[in-house]
């Protein structure tokens, strides 16, 4: 099995290129998973609680479990995803999502290059390099129209958390990475060399990552 993890910051397009990957390659040999479903289960808390919570800190993710499942997944076993809404900050209490093993595995957030023990499970380390103003006006876009946000409390938590915790951490996890994408989905390019680099991992040709 062959694991990819992307990276990057808050609207850089890190989804868009692993879709785009996934279109490429086939989606019947390839298992997405967003660590954004891995948000810990503050359930136990209220609505007001929860909202105070630095989501952007990589303290924020259960990335015990998601390590817990990757493993499942390359010992050849089945494994079930918590979903997270993000509109009530809380995960589902009933829904998951069933991840099957497969040739690859695409593991896509914030903090996938940020973790020493989850970087020590991928085969290769992307990291989606985007402009500042651009990502910050996708996340505007995103967090109205998909997640019931308003601007306001997006300019709040963007200046008291997205912002230094994307200084402090995903930006110095860019140098983990094996190959940097800048501009996301809008570099056909680097998507294409992915996609082939992940052809030839398969076919066990390693001759692009000699000197």
């Amino acid at each position: 099995m062959l694991t990819i993890g992307i990276a990057g910051g808050t609207g850089s397009g890190k989804t868009t290129v692993a879709r785009s990957v996934i279109d490429r390659l086939g989606s019947g040999k390839v298992t997405f998973i967003s660590q954004d479903n891995y948000y810990k289960d503050h359930a136990h808390l209220s609505l007001s609680e929860r909202e105070l919570i630095n989501y952007d800190h990589p303290f924020a993710f259960d990335n015990e479990l998601l390590i817990e499942h990757l493993e499942q997944l390359k010992d050849g076993q089945s494994a079930f995803a918590p979903v997270y809404n993000f509109a009530a900050h809380a995960r589902s209490a009933v829904e998951t999502v069933e991840l099957l093993p497969n040739n690859i595995v695409i593991i896509e957030g914030l903090h996938v290059l940020s973790d020493e023990k989850l970087r020590g499970l991928l085969d290769i380390k992307v990291f989606v390099d985007t402009d500042p103003d651009v990502r910050i006006l996708r996340r505007v876009l995103r967090d109205i129209e998909e997640r019931g946000r308003t601007i306001q409390s997006i300019h709040q938590q963007y200046m008291a958390t997205v912002k230094p915790m994307h200084e402090a951490f995903i930006e110095p996890s860019k140098k983990y990475a094996d190959l940097i994408i800048p501009e996301g989905g809008q570099n056909e390019v680097g998507i294409q060399l992915l996609a082939v680099l992940t052809e030839k991992y398969l076919t066990g040709d390693r001759t692009w990552g000699e000197a």
